[in-house]
């Protein structure tokens, strides 16, 4: 009886509120905290675009101020509500202006600092749904378990919401970040030289992980059973899924520039590679059962999701094998040269002492260290011998697909667990750097479809 109590005294407090907000902007006296009241009626309709436009003209005319009164009376809003219609449409009302504001704008930086100052927690979220009630109005326990699912059902969306949003603000102040640092397009960057080039695949490394995170947190924005079927939350979920359509976009075309220049990167940017590459192809079978899932609840229409270019187990591992051989040979070669260069403890002279009851015997071994360099007899064959046999005349992603499963019999568990080794560059001092054998490795990227030259 308290429950229901509560419920109508919490919806009678919205629509109080509400119809306050509406009727003094009716009046002509226009104020943000009302705007907001407003906005965020706890009702089942969408969120208006007219809200929007209102708030971005009232964030021209003076964004210092503007900015600092809108986010007070927001926290102040949506930490207060225990309504998820209210606690829902704050969201995407802080959505849809991340999405429109300018982007030399200053409300994502007022932004930050408020989250960061602790007035607005949007990760961990602490909302928690008390008005949602079943249909029918007797009081059996089977009407009280309902209600009790349902409000979860609302309470983990809203929760799972806020936290893409501030996965996205993290990554809008990255990509500000980029921006005043003059990062390149990948258009750009395949006219640069290559230091410059390298300089920038960098900065892209540190982007994909990101756009990753944001890709996990859409797909953990799944409605359950009651909050499915809500006409607010599917338009939401538009929302939501259109600016995923965007960050799978945008990471489909890094990803592409990052792996076609892969071995000319340097070791631990080409490794940080590799498990982006290997996210991906376990990420691109979540994400098409996703979409396929939302495809069946007409969150957004069939053309307008984009293609899911899935990624072959067996791709990824001859890729590992290909790396691992690679540079276990670089790692073999730097060892071998460190070690001759360099006198061991146990070629410099030292003394070993045996105490035998009340002797001492003191045993004094010296070896003789030479200052000429000696070769020594190895087996040329198996350094030289690639990792994958290929015929140059028909080299394709497919015959090194097929020739790294036959080599690799034992397929490895990590990067770092096979004893192929294979150095497909030689530094030559005079030549720069040279293909041996004239073999050049390629790897099959599923995201590349080469253009048609007429």
């Amino acid at each position: 009886m308290q429950r229901r109590i509560r419920q109508v005294l919490n919806a009678l407090r919205q629509q109080g509120c509400a119809g306050h907000a509406k009727a003094a902007t009716m009046g002509g006296f226009c104020d943000l905290d009302l705007l907001i009241l407003k906005a965020t009626a706890p009702d089942d309709l969408p969120l208006p675009e007219r809200y929007v436009h209102q708030f971005l003209k009232i964030f021209s005319i003076s964004p210092v101020v503007s900015f600092q009164t809108f986010f007070h009376s927001f926290t102040r809003r949506f930490e207060k509500t225990r309504c998820w219609r209210v606690a829902l449409k704050c969201l995407l009302l802080l959505h849809r202006l991340l999405r429109t504001v300018p982007q030399d704008s200053l409300f994502r930086a007022e932004l930050l600092w408020v989250r960061s100052n602790g007035l607005l927690s949007l990760y961990p979220c602490h909302f928690r749904d008390n008005s949602s009630s079943s249909s029918s109005s007797s009081s059996s326990s089977s009407s009280s378990s309902s209600s009790s699912s349902s409000s979860l059902n609302f309470t983990n969306f809203i929760r799972s919401y806020a936290q893409l949003l501030d996965e996205a603000i993290d990554f809008f102040s990255m990509d500000d970040k980029a921006s005043e640092d003059g990062i390149s397009s990948s258009e750009e960057l395949q006219i640069q030289s290559l230091s410059e080039k390298m300089k920038e695949i960098g900065r892209v490394l540190e982007v994909l992980p990101q756009l990753q995170c944001l890709i996990d947190r859409v797909m953990d924005c799944r409605p359950a059973a009651s909050a499915s079927r809500s006409s607010l939350v599917k338009a939401t979920m538009k929302h939501i899924l259109r600016d995923s359509f965007t960050s799978y976009s945008t990471f489909q075309r890094d990803i592409v520039v990052v792996m076609d220049s892969l071995f000319e990167l340097p070791y631990r940017s080409c490794i940080a590679a590799f498990d982006i590459y290997k996210k991906a192809a376990v990420q691109a079978a979540q994400l098409c059962e996703f979409y396929d899932w939302c495809k069946a609840r007409g969150f957004c229409g069939s053309y307008e999701y984009p293609y899911i270019d899935r990624i072959p187990h067996l791709h990824i591992r001859a890729l590992e094998n290909v790396l691992h051989g690679m540079w276990q040979m670089t790692d073999s070669s730097s060892s071998n040269i460190s070690s001759l260069g360099s006198p061991s403890p146990a070629s410099s002279p030292s003394c070993l002492s045996e105490d035998d009851g009340d002797k001492e015997m003191v045993r004094t071994r010296e070896i003789m260290v030479s200052t000429q360099w000696k070769k020594f007899e190895e087996d040329d064959d198996d350094e030289v011998r690639p990792l994958l046999q290929l015929d140059v005349s028909n080299l394709s992603w497919e015959a090194l697909l097929e020739a790294s499963i036959v080599v690799s019999h034992d397929p490895p568990d990590s990067l770092f667990c096979n004893s192929n080794g294979y150095r497909d560059r030689i530094k030559d001092s005079g030549e720069g750097t040279k293909l041996m054998d004239g073999r050049r490795m390629q790897i099959f990227n599923p995201f590349h479809h080469p253009q048609k030259h007429d």
